[in-house]
């Protein structure tokens, strides 16, 4: 099985409403855990994770003309329309041969979720918010980058 991205640009039939997934959200800041822990429900109750971020990296990796237009909106300062994010979450959930995912980053904010549900017809099993201090966020991320001296 190839990764989540890969999956994202393949071709796919049929509809998440056939599939009927269960979809959990993950939710919280940079440095809060969400990849840890989503690392950890994976390994243990057999999920698959999908970054909303990495799907988007992996679109814009591509050369299409969508990867193209996420790159000048995320250049730009903008979010990414839902519909476009969606529709890459969407694609890797028909291309993974499993029912149960784990979707990193995304909603961004109720308009986000609102658009997920009408389009996919999918709601999701329930949210997983990581509620993490900021300072704590901040030590983790600056805390990523070190090496280690011998």
């Amino acid at each position: 099985m190839g990764s989540a991205a890969e999956a994202a640009t393949m071709s796919t039939h049929g509809s998440l409403a056939e599939k009927k997934p269960t979809v959990v959200f993950v939710l919280g800041g940079p440095g809060s855990g969400k990849g840890t822990q989503c690392a950890n429900i994976v390994e243990h109750f057999g999920y698959t994770h999908l970054s909303a971020g990495d799907l988007l990296r992996a679109e814009i990796k591509s050369g299409s003309e969508n990867g193209t237009m996420i790159q000048t909106m995320i250049k730009e300062g903008k979010i990414v329309p839902s519909e476009v994010t969606i529709k890459l979450l969407e694609k890797a959930i028909l291309g993974i041969d499993n029912d149960k995912f784990l979707i990193d980053g995304f909603p961004r904010n109720e308009e986000n979720r609102a658009a997920f549900e009408a389009v996919t017809k999918i709601e999701p099993e329930f949210v997983l918010f990581f509620d993490c201090p900021e300072e704590e966020m901040e030590r983790r991320l600056l805390s990523r980058n070190q090496v280690e001296l011998m």
